[in-house]
């Protein structure tokens, strides 16, 4: 009953967050404000591989962050929101597949997605107004613990052998602690995957239960933290409609034509990819002292005009 429940309200959650993406998009385009460059081919053809691979648990976060940044598609302020928001409709078509198909404990399933949506909206709510220096800061520091989490588990330190469908007392409010925490997180690019996975290896569920739990965790959050990031004008709106549409194509790929794939090799591709971005985060944010962007030269400017107009003239001798 309670998993229904919240497959019903994930369905009125999808409508509302299409809703409010088209809104937004449709009033931007009005306005001749939709970006210009990128091209849509090779957006749709990276949402699609992209969230292909999200779907069989190697995360997108990382792996979408690395891509914008290395590809310069955007300005590294928008990319938290433009992966809360792209990213969306894509979770939410995962979720409705892992949380239909998996058995898992309701009660955990309800209270871990709860904290995590609770955690989202206070993580979206600081992020939308942090300046650029602090997000890149932010996200490097993000990449770096994901890499951290995907070698631990390549070498096995992380072993997912656990058989728990369930979590119940301390061990429980640890799982809604830990949602409530990458609810916030998952504002500055470190996905629900690798951590959720973490997570259920340590409290010794079952690595199948994971999946319901990181998707479903991330289909409710995700547009809690979007509609933050929308309403702020916070993320690129070409590339995020574009993977809204195309990122459901390839998460119904994996779901339903894949069988295998080396997953442990592509993970290895992926912390190596992850390294360098987390690098060149830490080296945009601590590497242009000095260079200031346009539009803070012009904030600090017009202050400075503000500053002058409001100074008394010195008395003439």
């Amino acid at each position: 009953m309670i998993i229904t429940g919240l497959l019903i309200a994930l369905g009125f959650l999808a409508v509302w967050f299409i809703y409010l993406l088209a809104r937004d998009c449709k009033k931007a385009y009005a306005a001749g404000e939709i970006e210009k460059k990128g091209s849509p081919v090779l957006f749709a053809v990276m949402g699609t591989v992209i969230n292909f691979f999200d779907a069989l648990g190697i995360g997108s976060f990382a792996v979408s962050t690395a891509v914008f940044k290395i590809g310069k598609v955007m300005d590294d302020k928008l990319i938290p929101g433009t992966l809360n928001v792209a990213t969306t409709t894509s979770l939410i078509a995962e979720a409705f597949i892992y949380m239909s198909i998996v058995e898992v404990d309701p009660l955990t399933l309800l209270l871990t997605i709860g904290c995590a949506m609770i955690g989202a909206y206070v993580g979206a709510s600081i992020v939308t107004k942090l300046p650029r220096k602090q997000i890149q800061i932010g996200m490097g520091s993000a990449l770096v613990i994901v890499a951290v989490l995907l070698v631990l588990g390549l070498v096995g330190v992380l072993q997912m052998n656990g058989t728990a469908t369930s979590l119940r007392g301390i061990e429980l409010g640890i799982a809604c602690t830990v949602c409530f925490i990458l609810g916030i997180t998952n504002c500055i690019g470190i996905g629900m995957f690798a951590p959720t996975m973490a997570m259920a290896s340590l409290l010794g569920l079952s690595p199948i239960v994971a999946y319901p739990i990181m998707t479903g965790g991330s289909a409710f959050l995700q547009p809690i933290a979007a509609w933050k990031f929308i309403k702020e004008s916070s993320y690129n709106r070409k590339l995020a409609l574009i993977w809204s549409i195309f990122g459901v194509v390839g998460v119904l790929i994996a779901a339903f034509l894949v069988k295998s794939l080396p997953v442990s090799a592509l993970k290895i591709i992926v912390v190596v990819v992850v390294a360098y971005t987390a690098i060149s985060m830490f080296v945009s944010a601590f590497g242009s002292k000095g260079k200031k962007s346009g539009a803070e030269k012009g904030e600090q400017e017009e202050a400075s005009d503000v500053s002058a107009l409001a100074t008394p003239e010195a008395d003439v001798a």
